[in-house]
């Protein structure tokens, strides 16, 4: 692998940052350089190099590039990316700009799905790096509004109850992923202050009822989503 392992994060909010995968990558002996969208030159990521490069989640939709000039950015980065089957990871937001790039769509969800929900794998995920995040295995944070097409290609590796499409892989270095297996506890209480207006707006849920759950479900989640992480880095990387 050499001794000069980059990986370059594309981070959309300072809190939603790689949470838990951090410390794999550091003791990994990575070197992670953040690029924030909006406000760092992303022509500074070389699309076709090897390094790893993941894309992390935010509260804007893949569609708002009226609003957001940079999400061109982001998927003319990304369609150069996968269509050589460089190493990526996308998450939440990150998931949507791959389907975008990969030319599928993304649109409102039957409802906002924000909070703690089991995954069920497909046969696919099963065999999968995603097998440590089977529903057996821990519950998932979610928090997105919104839902995609399968692209043209790709395999899909796990569902919840109101959303079908949740993860899939295309070629074999390609991952996206709509839920959030990189939180932590003591991250989370960043979102929840970040993310209250949102939450705010949102029947059903509250920071209290958020928090409660993520004290009982989230130290399991840490232990399962580095074992995946670690699992899937070693198979592109």
């Amino acid at each position: 692998m050499g001794t000069n392992k980059v990986v370059n994060v594309i981070r959309h909010l300072a809190f939603e940052d790689l949470g838990s995968f951090t410390s794999v990558l550091e003791a990994g002996g990575y070197q992670i350089n953040y690029y924030e969208a909006g406000y760092d030159d992303l022509s500074a990521i070389d699309p076709l190099s090897d390094d790893l490069l993941i894309v992390l989640g935010g509260p804007i939709s893949v569609n708002d590039t009226e609003i957001f000039a940079f999400i061109e950015d982001e998927l003319a980065l990304l369609k150069q990316r996968v269509t050589a089957d460089k190493p990526t990871l996308g998450i939440c937001l990150g998931a949507q700009l791959i389907v975008r790039a990969l030319g599928a769509y993304v649109f409102p969800g039957p409802i906002k799905e924000i909070g703690w929900n089991v995954l069920t794998l497909t046969e696919a995920g099963e065999q999968s790096a995603l097998r440590y995040l089977d529903g057996k295995h821990c519950s998932m944070l979610h928090w997105h509004g919104e839902t995609f097409d399968l692209p043209e290609g790709a395999v899909l590796l796990a569902s919840t109850k109101n959303y079908h499409n949740q993860a899939f892989s295309y070629g074999n270095n390609v991952l996206a992923l709509q839920f959030h297996p990189e939180v932590t506890q003591r991250g989370l209480e960043r979102w929840f202050i970040g993310h209250i207006g949102e939450i705010s707006q949102t029947e059903g849920i509250s920071v209290k009822q958020l928090r409660d759950e993520t004290h009982v479900k989230s130290n399991q989640l840490e232990v399962q989503g580095e074992l995946f992480f670690k699992s899937w880095l070693n198979e592109v990387m």
